[in-house]
């Protein structure tokens, strides 16, 4: 008797965990670094994690050498894992367009090349209609300073960096600082929409 019940706690705490699993979302971003993108979901109440990584590429399981040298199709990326409950994907949407230079077909800020370049990656139909519609808004904004370059790609795997790349912000303050104000990121940001 304690056998079977031993064993129906076991099924009962496996199907809450995946019942948790099953109220959480996941999304894709690239918006050059990915150390700052990182930050910037960070701070948003409803994100449960953020993971540095690689995705858009032909290239299984690539390492930041082979990508920045520009030749596996990979960009940097964001995967956000996050409640939906307490945070909408259009609100994450949102986050990620006030953290890129969506008019800019070269990179972003400091970096350039292929690797670094914008992409919001969809996993399902409601993630591209939300994608769609937002990137409509900001295109048909006549105060937007050029032409919007970034596209919505459908996702495919995503690969996590190696671990000297997460939580960077974090393992590396000063350091990261000086690469984001050197890069030019703030400043640019803040010309583009004004003071966050």
């Amino acid at each position: 008797m304690k056998r079977w019940l031993l064993g129906l706690s076991a099924l009962v705490l496996l199907s809450s965990a995946a019942a948790l699993r099953a109220e959480e979302d996941t999304a894709i971003f690239a918006a050059g670094c990915f150390w700052c993108v990182e930050e910037a979901f960070d701070g948003v109440p409803g994100v449960l994690e953020t993971t540095s990584g690689y995705t858009g590429g032909t290239v299984v399981n690539p390492t930041y050498r082979q990508v920045t040298r520009g030749n596996t199709g990979h960009v940097e990326a964001l995967e956000v894992r996050f409640d939906p409950a307490e945070v909408s994907y259009a609100e994450l949407l949102e986050v990620f367009w006030r953290n890129v230079d969506p008019f800019d077909a070269g990179g972003q800020f400091c970096d350039r090349g292929s690797s670094y370049l914008s992409a919001i990656f969809v996993k399902d139909e409601a993630q591209r209609a939300a994608a769609e519609a937002s990137r409509a808004r900001l295109a048909s904004d006549p105060r937007a300073p050029g032409t919007l370059v970034t596209p919505i790609r459908e996702a495919g795997p995503f690969y996590a960096a190696e671990d000297y790349h997460q939580d960077y912000h974090r393992k590396n303050p000063w350091r990261y600082k000086y690469y984001k104000n050197g890069c030019g990121r703030p400043a640019r940001l803040r010309e583009l929409w004004g003071e966050p």
